[in-house]
């Protein structure tokens, strides 16, 4: 799994407790909200357990006006969702410029590196724009980046 999903998961489950309660759901109301049991729930929110990538994404569907999640994520983790989906799968080109949603960190003329505006994960992309990899953390991109850019 990669970091990205790691470290999204691991959000979810530190705050888990705390959208239940932005929610003003019973534990029995949350467990049923997400699909699992009110044990497992409680696990979770005790730390004993993880809700995994399919109860993370499932609590992000559920609760997608959350300001707890929001926060935590940097905004809406609608966009995010589908990028660590899609991670170490080639992807089709992303259409170049225009779209404000993304800020160029770093541009070598065959490479670049953007940061998504809203939820802070930065995608790596190849001169014909097809997506490389994405990622929470610009050093596991720069070390792509740079390695990418030494080759050939």
């Amino acid at each position: 799994m990669s970091d990205s999903r790691s470290q999204f998961i691991a959000g979810c489950d530190a705050k888990l407790r705390l959208v239940r309660a932005e929610a003003d759901l019973t534990q029995e109301e949350m467990a049923y909200a997400l699909g699992i049991s009110k044990k497992t729930l409680v696990d979770i929110e005790k730390g004993r357990r993880t809700l995994g990538w399919t109860g993370a994404v499932a609590l992000c569907s559920v609760f997608p006006a959350s300001e707890v999640i929001s926060s935590t994520f940097g905004g809406p983790p609608a966009a995010m969702i589908p990028v660590m989906a899609h991670t170490d799968r080639p992807s089709a080109p992303v259409p170049p410029g225009g779209n404000p949603w993304w800020e160029v960190v770093a541009d070598n003329g065959r490479f670049v590196i953007e940061q998504n505006v809203i939820s802070q994960h930065y995608r790596l992309l190849a001169q014909d724009r097809t997506k490389i990899a994405a990622s929470f953390d610009i050093d596991d991109l720069l070390a792509q980046f740079n390695s990418q850019t030494q080759e050939s």
